[in-house]
């Protein structure tokens, strides 16, 4: 049986900068012809996995990194041993798993790799640290991957391969990853998050600012400098959805730990709040409503509700509407689609959500803890 966890929010953001083009400008899109303020998929994947780290909701040995400084990772974690000359057998060691290393110490490009396997690469050099110093592989002569990988100990080769499997890290098995070189280690991502889009029409707009020279003599009275920085400030519609069944496989069948990836992404979806622009605009601003869907038939992405954009009403706020009409359009849609079995649990501040559709939670904690429990329940987890 599939099983989709799906998450809708509607959030409102008060004026801000969260996620900028190469303008500088705050991304939009047009959407059912109008134009919409945009928070792009990969800027709020960002917020989420370092919120659920900052929160330390999951263990540190289950999370990952993304980084192209994987030497010096590794080398930190040799550092106890107080030996030298760890870089050429680390490079070594990476090279005979495929992965190539740049002259400035960085590899080609950025890896997603789980904390586990980087410290399986650490394990590894010190247990062949002697093999890793052989001219073979050691020598000064630049050599290609190829041949550095060649020139290292088939054991070396075959356990460096092997390391790669994800390392158990929860958020490698919710994003996915893709390693050019690498495709057999690549990892299909159990969680699908949506650009975030408007609810309503959205404008630019341009704060004209200046500055002051505090050390101004009494004849400089013009600005010490003067420039714009663009903004908008908008509700959004935010969805994602994970697969159940691909997160246990991609975790190598652990339930517990998908189950405790589960809790963990519930709460910072609620939390996560992109860092662009916020020394300027400090829009901290949590979500109006979160509600959370379980599905078994297949996902149902709620943003054609918008398609003709909110538009205001000086009774209620724009969050209080877009609830409304996302409620709406979901019983339209799962009517035609579903299979009368999607659940739903929610938390919502704007009291818009039907309480006929029922599941409403009194914090994020028993949200996140519902989900979880739910989940276990229907795989036997």
């Amino acid at each position: 049986m599939a099983l989709f966890v799906e998450f809708h929010l509607i959030q409102n953001f008060a004026p801000s900068n969260l996620n900028r083009d190469d303008t500088g400008a705050p991304k939009d899109a047009l959407f059912g012809g109008h134009r919409r303020a945009r928070v792009s998929s990969q800027c709020f994947k960002r917020a989420i996995r370092l919120t659920a780290r900052d929160h330390a909701t999951i263990p540190a040995e289950f999370q990952g990194v993304r980084t192209k400084k994987l030497v010096q990772m590794i080398e930190e974690r040799l550092a106890a041993t107080s030996r030298d000359g760890a870089r050429p057998r680390i490079e070594a060691a990476l090279s005979a798993a495929g992965l190539k290393v740049k002259d400035d110490g960085r590899t080609e490009y950025l890896l997603f790799l789980g904390n586990k396997e980087v410290d399986g690469f650490a394990q590894l050099v010190g247990e062949y640290w002697d093999e890793l110093a052989s001219p073979a592989v050691s020598g000064s002569e630049k050599k290609s991957k190829k041949e550095a990988k060649a020139s290292a100990p088939a054991e070396v080769v075959r356990k460096a391969k092997a390391l790669l499997d994800g390392g158990k890290a929860v958020d490698v098995a919710l994003f996915g990853r893709m390693l050019a070189d690498l495709p057999e280690v690549n990892q299909d991502a159990a969680c699908q998050v949506a650009h975030a889009i408007s609810t309503h029409r959205v404008e630019r707009e341009f704060d004209y600012f200046t500055a002051v020279d505090d050390k101004g003599d009494a004849d400089e009275t013009g600005a010490g400098m003067i420039g714009q920085v663009e903004f908008n400030s908008a509700t959004f519609y935010r969805y994602a959805v994970i697969d159940v069944a691909k997160l246990v496989g991609n975790l190598q069948d652990d339930t517990e730990l998908a189950l405790a990836g589960l809790e963990a992404f519930t709460k910072a979806m609620a939390m996560a709040i992109p860092s662009g622009k916020q020394n300027t605009f400090a829009a901290h601003n949590l979500p109006a409503f979160v509600g959370v869907a379980l599905r078994e038939t297949s996902p149902i992405n709620l943003a054609n509700a918008f398609e003709r954009p909110v538009w205001p009403d000086q009774k209620q706020p724009l969050s209080t509407l877009s609830v409304k009409a996302m409620a709406e359009y979901d019983d339209k849609v799962s009517a035609f689609y579903g299979n009368g079995q999607d659940t739903w649990a929610y938390l919502d501040l704007s009291g818009a959500w039907p309480a006929a559709k029922g599941g409403a939670k009194s914090n994020l904690e028993a949200l996140a803890t519902w989900v979880q429990e739910q989940v276990a329940a229907r795989i036997g987890g």
